[in-house]
């Protein structure tokens, strides 16, 4: 049996099993009740940086600036 043929047959059916398989569990993973939450967090990386000038008072009780833009001056710059 040549190379090809047997790649073809493999992914017609174990690959496309396998897949499915992965898309699926992507999909159960989502609507885990914690999912949510996790998403949020992932989802808010980009904004939390320190912005200068930001006093312990305009900060939230987890210790984030109240106001934090993509374009405001970071500690870094």
């Amino acid at each position: 049996m040549e190379t090809y043929t047997l790649m073809r047959h493999f992914a017609d059916s174990w690959g496309l099993l396998a897949m499915m398989l992965f898309f699926l569990g992507v999909v159960a993973f989502i609507f885990l009740p914690g999912a949510k939450k996790a998403a949020e967090r992932a989802a808010s990386i980009p904004f939390d940086h320190d912005v200068i000038g930001s006093e312990k008072s305009e900060r939230h009780p987890g210790g984030k600036p109240l106001h934090t833009f993509p374009h405001a001056a970071r500690k870094e710059d």
